[in-house]
């Protein structure tokens, strides 16, 4: 028996090699952790069970069958972040690049499933050079199994994808079906085809970073939701997103312990500027609102005309979507309405209720906008919101024009409160284009044109740029001082706790893709 278990103890130690010393040294020159130090440092200490150690590839082709290593470039396993089960595999870099082929793929798909079947988050940290070529189709088959199992699992449990080194070709997909999307910078990329290939069929010059970096992701393209510094902030960022979302579906988010005190916020009577068209910053709202230091921005970078992210609200995980007048006065455009479209519908998915924040003078004009789609894009955002049951709760702190006081969770689209600040203006349009519409042969009659333009400029805002018309036909329930916010949410989110709204019987809608 001594020998067996010596036996056993080599093995374990081979694996935990990996490729190799040397191979773990080019690993750490370059920046990067490897797959078992980031495992190490993503779980709670001791509670990581690795499964599929001994796994090793078995294709016979291109001298494969001579170079064989244990666990064939993935560890794959569960354990614990803060008490809570995750499942986790980790690409390592090491062995034939993180390249997937046959095995490599069973082990995440059988990790996968288990997260699936007991209702947990799975975690995949992405370090490969993509499809292992030796296995050919073999390989690309292992890539399907997974988005497969991506696309089956979302809306049921979390999933989380970490890009900690190349990701490329059909390696992308599984990230992009993912929930969140993580980058480290200088060390990760993502693009469906590389360099060289831009090259020779659109003879564009261009490196790895600038194709497919964080950088561009985060900001253009909007692919990856966080841009990290290194790994360890990264593994930080996996722990603290974790934090405000719950294991599966069927369970809320972990509420921490909270007490109650005066909840009265005085400096928001002054945030709203005297000049309606002066810019002021929507986080500092969210911010004096919210539980102190949980604002948790996702999507920072990407059209930043729109703020998204999670905070906590009496010791409660909530979903937070605000227009942002200091960039762009705070328009709907095509980016702002991808990505507040999309983290509704997870939040709605996964039980987090949802608290908007409305100041917005319309969508954005323009050629380039309507020519790629701004109205199949809004209406995304406008099926997120009408789409989702949660408890849903809008404060109109300023501007609310147009459609997008339609699409911006209005009563009218299934929102449950509806509060306004006095600084509120609803209406369909800002005063002077109204004027100029309503009033034009007065104003065209008139001896001053331009003197009689401001009268009626005037005479429309008295009408409209106030809440009071709106909450006199119940569009908005409550006018309240900017300084009760926090307390008029907390009381509003306690009573609809118990909400309960299911969607008419069918297979699934059909979102404006």
């Amino acid at each position: 028996m001594k020998e067996k278990i010596e036996e056993l103890r080599a093995k374990e130690a081979e694996a935990k090699l990996g490729g190799g010393e040397k191979r773990i040294e080019s690993q750490h020159s370059k920046g990067k952790l490897t797959a078992r130090e980031r495992i190490h440092l993503l779980m709670d200490e001791g509670s990581f069970s690795e499964i599929g150690i001994f796994v090793t590839h078995r294709s016979q082709e291109f001298g494969l069958d001579r170079e064989k290593y244990l666990g064939d470039g993935v560890i794959t396993g569960f354990g614990t972040i803060h008490g809570r089960t995750v499942y986790v595999f980790a690409q390592d870099f090491t062995v034939f690049g993180g390249s997937l082929a046959e095995m490599h793929a069973q082990k995440i798909c059988r990790i996968m499933d288990l997260a699936m079947e007991n209702g947990a988050p799975v975690i995949g940290l992405n370090d490969s050079g993509g499809a292992r070529i030796q296995e050919g189709v073999v390989s690309l088959g292992g890539y399907a199994d997974i988005f497969y199992r991506n696309t089956r699992a979302s809306g049921v449990i979390p999933q989380i994808s970490a890009i900690m080194g190349p990701c490329a070709g059909g390696a992308v997909y599984s990230p992009a079906l993912t929930d969140f999307v993580m980058m480290v910078q200088d060390s990760s990329y993502m693009f469906v085809t590389g360099p060289n290939v831009v090259k020779t069929v659109t003879h564009e010059e261009v490196t790895s970073e600038e194709l497919g970096g964080a950088s561009t992701h985060s900001t253009k393209s909007g692919v990856t939701h966080f841009s990290i510094a290194n790994d360890l902030e990264c593994i930080e960022h996996l722990k603290k997103l974790l934090s405000y979302v719950p294991q599966n579906c069927e369970e809320e988010s972990p509420q921490i312990e909270y007490h109650p005190s005066d909840e009265k916020r005085p400096s928001l009577n002054d945030i709203i500027p005297e000049n309606p068209n002066q810019p002021y910053d929507i986080k500092e709202v969210i911010e004096t609102v919210t539980d102190a230091d949980s604002f948790f921005e996702v999507h920072k970078d990407f059209a930043e005309n729109i703020v998204v992210g999670f905070a906590r609200l009496a010791g409660k995980s909530i979903g937070i979507v605000a227009n942002q007048p200091a960039m762009l006065a705070g328009v709907l455009d095509i980016k702002a309405s991808q990505k507040a479209g999309r983290f509704v519908r997870f939040c709605d998915c996964f039980n987090i209720p949802l608290l908007v924040f409305e100041d917005v003078p319309g969508f954005l004009p323009g050629t380039d906008q309507e020519w790629n789609g701004i109205i199949s894009n809004g209406a995304k955002l406008l099926y997120a919101f009408s789409e989702a049951t949660v408890p849903r709760i809008t404060v109109i702190t300023r501007k609310a024009y147009g459609g997008a006081y339609d699409v911006m969770n209005s009563k009218h689209i299934g929102a449950d409160m509806n509060y306004a600040w006095p600084s509120a203006e609803i209406a369909v349009m800002g005063a002077k284009g109204a004027a100029e519409i309503i009033f034009r042969h007065e104003i065209k009659a008139a001896d001053n044109p331009e003197a009689k333009l401001k009268e009626k400029e005037q005479e429309y805002l008295e009408h409209f740029a106030n809440p009071y018309r709106a909450a006199e036909r119940g569009y908005v329930d409550e006018v309240i001082l900017p300084s009760n916010t926090r307390e008029k949410l907390i009381k509003a989110f306690g009573m609809l706790k118990n909400k309960a709204k299911t969607l008419p019987r069918k297979k699934h809608g059909n979102i404006p893709l």
